[in-house]
């Protein structure tokens, strides 16, 4: 009984961090869905929900969520992730109906936000949960994750290569684990699963947004469906390209024996 109530508690400290973890990004959803329902205004959403966006980086490096470093990470990420919007807008994969004065492209300045909350979601676990790798390969996985971000452009034009994308990380990644700590318990679990899972919450969470219209993709413009799980996969692999950044920022928390090439 200990045990179990033991482990009980240890469950909710861990669902407790991740909480403070998303903060960023469950207040930029609530956000979007909360501005659904407004009234017409003479400001565009689009256009409001940037400002909403740079009052939560703020508000969040203010209260000391973010660290001026964390914030660096997040503006890296929302570059990134508008580069990745205008593309795939260009190329019809999904569209911002909506008009707005910061609309660039078919793509809002809002949209790199979706991206800074993943990077602030990653800066945050990396420092709540004292997060250390072992056995990692900096160069070959930064490497195959950038790869990963140009196919996402490429498969337009060039046969699909993620799924050699995949296997060659799932290679780069073995024997790499992430260790992280949970009240006293020191925990670990491979690099590679922790890709799976948070692309998967991460399709949940865009089931989400799309629900409130954060964005539409082609098959949701005459009334919402859900996303294709497919998109789970491809979360999985992206997520790599934010890890990429943030572990270049937290190299000095290595253990650097086990760091390998």
């Amino acid at each position: 009984m200990k045990t179990l109530m033991y482990g009980m508690r240890q469950l909710l400290r861990f669902a407790a961090l991740e909480v403070r973890c998303c903060a960023f990004a469950v207040a930029l959803v609530a956000g979007i869905a909360a501005s659904s329902l407004l009234p017409a205004l003479p400001v565009a959403r689009y256009d409001l929900l940037l400002l909403y966006g740079i009052g939560l980086t703020v508000l969040a490096w203010r209260l000391g969520w973010d660290t001026g470093r964390d914030i660096a990470v997040i503006a890296g990420c929302h570059a990134i992730g508008l580069l990745f919007e205008l593309v795939k807008v260009r190329m019809g994969s999904w569209s911002y109906p909506e008009d707005a004065l910061t609309k660039f492209g078919g793509v809002p300045l809002y949209g790199g936000f979706l991206y800074a909350a993943l990077g602030s979601y990653v800066c945050r676990a990396w420092r709540l949960f004292d997060l250390r790798l072992t056995g990692y390969r900096p160069r070959v996985t930064a490497v195959l994750a950038g790869a990963v971000y140009v196919n996402f452009f490429s498969h337009h034009w060039l046969p699909d290569a993620r799924w050699v994308l995949a296997a060659l990380l799932l290679a780069a990644t073995a024997g790499t684990w992430v260790r992280f700590r949970v009240g006293a318990d020191d925990l670990r679990m491979p690099l590679a699963l922790s890709f799976v899972l948070i692309g998967f919450f991460l399709w949940i969470a865009e089931n989400a947004a799309t629900y409130v219209g954060a964005w539409s993709y082609p098959d949701q413009l005459d009334g919402w469906q859900p996303v294709s799980p497919a998109k789970f996969g491809a979360w999985a692999l992206l997520i790599t390209v934010t890890f990429v950044l943030t572990a270049h920022r937290a190299r000095n928390l290595f253990p650097a024996d086990p760091v390998r090439e």
